[in-house]
């Protein structure tokens, strides 16, 4: 039996395999009137044939939790209700192919109100659809994007509730796995980091500070996530930058999430800053997520160029992780996990009736 089709269970939810769907923006939500943030028909035949290509958990991409917390004007949202009964059409036909529906839940921080990747990924101004940023501290991404404003600590609380507010919302939309933003430079992250992050108040400066956010909004969002249902945290696992957020703090912030009620650790890294030298290379990102593993006793899943199927089958088998995350791959081939389970001798593996006679 193939390690990699094996099912995987966390709390009462079983996955029934562990290739699965890393989240990836879409862009391409209603900007703007009562519909901004909805999802369309785009997002459920985007999402709809990863679950029918055999992918065993499809994650929702990166949905804000406010307006000003999109990338882009085209994000998805959960700040309303009108939102949740949109996607529940997703959930529901991710669960009738047989997968498993998450979403993750996020704040882009200073890196919000930008274009679309396609059109440039510039900022935008007010004219534009644009709006000003929020962060940590007054401080740029990069040169030409706009300076942020410092959250104030009234901003903070409310930020808390609203990642709780659209975790209730989650669960309304038929969503079984929750994830929490973490990483890539995000708003999170940006307080994680002291890349970003030079405040002077319980938010900034030790370890114990930059990580007060993050265990907040985890504690206030397992609060009201069922707790037979799983609870994810995506990492950046190093800023690949001397001064940024490291390894070691990484397993610290580990340890601190499992004792929280977090299940898995979804291991990435970078997006801090512009011009960080990253060694990509396939799965550049697994020994980050195996030492998390082994040494905060946490489990993982494991991201990053994870293309071909022995690769995955290895990092699987061999205890690095216990899932892979594939993202732009499934971009490319929806139906990844079926030529996987063909390749590595995995036996059977669901397939809609309307393509099983193909083969």
């Amino acid at each position: 039996m193939s390690a990699l089709f094996e099912p995987y269970t966390l709390r009462s939810l079983t996955v029934p395999n562990r290739v699965w769907m890393s989240p990836m923006c879409q862009y391409c939500a209603e900007p703007t009137g009562p519909d901004a943030g909805t999802a369309g028909d785009w997002h459920l035949a985007h999402y709809g044939v990863r679950a029918a290509g055999g992918t065993g958990l499809v994650m929702v991409e990166a949905t804000a939790v406010s307006p000003e917390g999109r990338i882009t004007p085209g994000d998805l949202g959960l700040w309303n209700d009108r939102q949740v009964r949109a996607l529940r059409r997703i959930t529901g036909f991710v669960k009738e192919r047989g997968a498993v529906a998450g979403v993750q839940l996020a704040h882009a921080g200073r890196k919000a109100s930008t274009d679309a990747p396609w059109r440039g990924g510039a900022p935008l101004d007010a004219g534009h659809g644009g709006w000003r940023p929020a962060a940590p501290s007054a401080l740029p991404f990069a040169e030409g994007h706009p300076v942020p404003r410092e959250m104030t600590l009234e901003e903070i609380d409310d930020l808390v509730g609203r990642f709780a507010d659209a975790a209730r919302r989650a669960l309304a939309a038929g969503f079984e796995v929750v994830e929490v933003h973490g990483a890539h430079g995000y708003l999170i992250h940006e307080f994680l980091s002291p890349l970003s992050n030079r405040r002077t108040d319980a938010y900034g400066g030790s370890f114990e500070n930059r990580t007060r956010l993050a265990l907040r909004i985890v504690d206030a969002v397992r609060e009201v996530w069922p707790a037979d249902l799983p609870l994810f945290f995506r990492v950046s696992a190093t800023d690949w930058t001397e001064g940024g957020w490291s390894p070691e703090e990484t397993v610290r912030l580990a340890a601190l999430l499992r004792e929280r009620g977090v299940d898995l650790l979804d291991v990435s890294s970078g997006g801090a800053v512009p011009g960080a030298r990253i060694p990509v290379g396939p799965g550049y990102q697994v020994p980050l997520a195996a030492r998390v593993r082994a040494e905060a006793g946490l489990p993982v899943a494991a991201v990053g160029l994870i293309t071909e199927p022995e690769q995955a089958e290895k990092t699987v088998a061999n205890g690095e992780a216990d899932a892979v995350f594939l993202g732009r791959e499934l971009l490319r081939d929806p139906h990844w996990a079926l030529r996987a389970a063909r390749v590595l001798g995995a036996g059977s593996i669901r397939l809609p009736d309307q393509y099983a006679w193909a083969l």
